[in-house]
């Protein structure tokens, strides 16, 4: 398992799928041209150690739903193990549905800490190590019939009170709006079965869309 691990690590960022991620990170920063005021969020799709880095050059910021437990500090454990050792800093309440779409209201345990995360061991000598903030959020008591809460975001933005946690959290829960959003133009409004060949063009549709 570790070695299929290595070998995708040691396959170039420019030869994977998820070069996308980058690329829409810098072509949105450079349309933007507020790089300062920009934060970049995403899914585990997005949780990729060159995005890290290139938001770092460009100076902008995200705020990403983590999938890998990376190595961390003298590189002897990993974030998670670290994670470990930090106690609850807070509680926060959010509302959720479950299987059947009831809505309730679930506590979360919130844990933060600024850790020193390092780049995959087959790309430690192309990019640095950089100091991230890992931020969990992790449900207590979870009733019958739904899954478990359990968000564990990375963000190179500092996190040291529980508003500021809180707040972190409420700015990652805002990517369903915009995937619901996404799903209408592209299912409800079939917005690709347009093929519109120009920027003016699809701009304009999109403008009859939320007008609509």
């Amino acid at each position: 398992q570790f070695g299929a691990n290595h070998q995708r690590n040691q396959k170039p960022i420019e030869a994977k799928e998820s070069v996308r991620w980058l690329e829409n990170l810098r072509q949105s920063t450079e349309l933007l041209g507020i790089p300062e005021r920009c934060v970049h969020i995403g899914d585990r799709e997005s949780d990729i150690y060159e995005l890290f880095c290139a938001a770092t050059e460009l100076g902008t910021h995200f705020l990403l739903r983590t999938c890998a437990d990376r190595l961390a500090g003298d590189g002897t454990h990993t974030i998670q193990k670290e994670m470990d050792e930090v106690s609850c800093k807070g509680l926060h309440r959010v509302e959720v549905r479950d299987r059947k779409g009831n809505i309730s209201t679930a506590v979360v345990e919130l844990r933060y800490r600024r850790i020193r995360v390092l780049p995959p061991i087959g790309k430690q000598g192309r990019y640095p190590e950089l100091q991230l903030t890992i931020l969990h959020a992790t449900e207590r008591d979870c009733p019958r019939g739904r899954d478990p809460i359990e968000w564990k975001l990375i963000t190179d933005l500092p996190v040291t009170s529980r508003e500021q946690a809180v707040e972190k959290l409420q700015w990652y829960a805002l990517r369903w709006r915009i995937e619901t959003f996404h799903k209408i133009l592209k299912s409800g409004c079939k917005a690709e079965e347009s093929k519109l060949r120009t920027a003016e063009r699809l701009v304009n549709l999109l403008a009859t869309f939320c007008i609509l």
